[in-house]
């Protein structure tokens, strides 16, 4: 994952970052379907075209073509969670071209008639081949990418489409000096935004109705939430080093608010609750210098202060109602710092990561105390190409009140 130097491989860490958050996506994903909501989940696929190849400079430019698939969850007031990835194929300049794009953001849905149009803003990263500069010269191989765009759906039967969409699509990569000496070049003219077109099919395998809430002319009466609010404080006890450099030495310590909501019901015998956070308080500890890679230059420390908000997280609790209850959960969301850490040359706002395990046990009607692992990440996902990322392993604990009317199970 890293070489002598303390340069880690940036295709590596990419893969495997996005396939830890595929899994905590596609886990959400099988959750939603359990859902009684009356739409369902989407899946598409079908043809792609970029506009330009990654190096494609002025009187070099010309189309790739690929294709690409999504998963989308069921509706939410006409919302839904997507995943999206898209590969291409090509050469220019002497050069392959083999970028391919992994994205998750919302899409929002409008029926017009028996076609439905829709919305989707879409974040995540690209990986590319590292020899597609000029000549295959040596240049990034992951960067930060964005989708803004839209399409429309036109049934062909009950489960099946054709979709049409398109976007603007946004990359950062750059050029390198060389192989052995991965500094960034000023690259003008080498482009940034790109326009994509998509044509294919998207089946929607259980298509549902509006709910009225109403059954037989008698309003179903609605069953309380169950919900909880977590105060919670985790630190860093350790490094255990899966998606970023070993070179990297820091430690972090936050604490702030977490809300657990069962969203989907239940799943492999787990109640499946959606979760989101916020930790106003988050402090971390790194080497008062470091270079272009992180690797520190000093050993004297000092403390940043930052910001982290979680927007999208998924917790699945076994033997809800007992007194000591297992977890796990998964969160992505971003933090951001005071100043640029890890090194001088990255950014304020880093992506972020978060798996844990552990137990929540009953202190009373309304109070639950819960301690477990944590494993905490954090990266800008190549928005610039300085990325050393940062991998702890760290405790999480907090306590948890209960919202709502609470009946409890004083069963063991």
């Amino acid at each position: 994952m890293h070489s002598k130097s303390g340069r880690f491989d940036d295709a590596k860490p990419l893969r495997g970052q996005w396939i830890a958050l595929l899994v905590l996506l596609s886990t959400s994903l099988i959750s939603s379907a359990q859902s009684s909501d009356a739409s369902s989940y989407q899946i598409s696929g079908g043809f792609s075209w970029l506009s330009n190849t990654i190096n494609g400079i002025p009187g070099a430019r010309q189309p790739l073509l690929g294709w690409e698939a999504s998963l989308a969850t069921p509706a939410w007031r006409n919302l839904r969670f997507k995943i999206d990835y898209s590969g291409f194929l090509g050469h220019n300049l002497g050069s392959p071209q083999h970028p391919y794009f992994i994205l998750a953001g919302g899409q929002y849905d409008y029926h017009l008639g028996k076609e439905k149009l829709f919305a989707e803003a879409l974040f995540g990263d690209c990986a590319l081949n590292q020899n597609w500069g000029p000549n295959k010269s040596p240049g990034s191989s992951a960067s930060f990418a964005s989708l803004l765009g839209g399409g429309v759906d036109t049934p062909v039967s009950r489960h099946l489409a054709m979709r049409f969409e398109g976007g603007y699509q946004y990359t950062n990569f750059t050029l390198y000096k060389s192989v052995a000496n991965q500094q960034p070049l000023d690259s003008p003219g080498y482009p940034k935004n790109f326009a994509r077109i998509s044509a294919g099919l998207v089946w929607t395998p259980h298509p549902g109705t509006h709910s009225t809430g109403e059954n037989g002319g008698n309003r179903v009466e609605r069953q309380p939430v169950k919900s909880e609010l977590v105060f919670e404080d985790l630190g860093t006890i350790g490094h255990f080093h899966l998606f970023t450099s070993s070179a990297v030495k820091a430690g972090l310590h936050a604490g702030g608010l977490e809300y657990d909501r069962n969203s989907w019901g239940q799943f492999l015998g787990a109640r499946m609750d959606y979760v989101a956070e916020v930790l106003p308080v988050a402090v971390l500890t790194e080497p008062a210098a470091s270079d272009y890679w992180g690797n520190p230059l000093s050993t004297k420390m000092e403390n940043v202060a930052g910001l982290a908000i979680t927007p999208i997280g998924l917790r699945m609790l076994w033997k809800d109602g007992k007194r000591v209850k297992p977890y796990a959960f998964a969160k992505g969301g971003m933090i951001g710092f005071a100043k640029k850490t890890l090194s001088p040359t990255a950014t304020y706002e880093n992506f972020t990561l978060q798996f844990s395990l552990g137990l929540q046990c009953r202190l009373n009607d309304r109070w639950d105390f819960r301690a477990g692992a944590l494993y905490f990440h954090f990266s800008n996902a190549f928005i610039v190409p300085s990325n050393p990322g940062f991998d702890s392993m760290s405790y999480g604990a907090g306590l948890s009140y209960h919202l709502g009317k609470r009946k409890t199970n004083l069963g063991p």
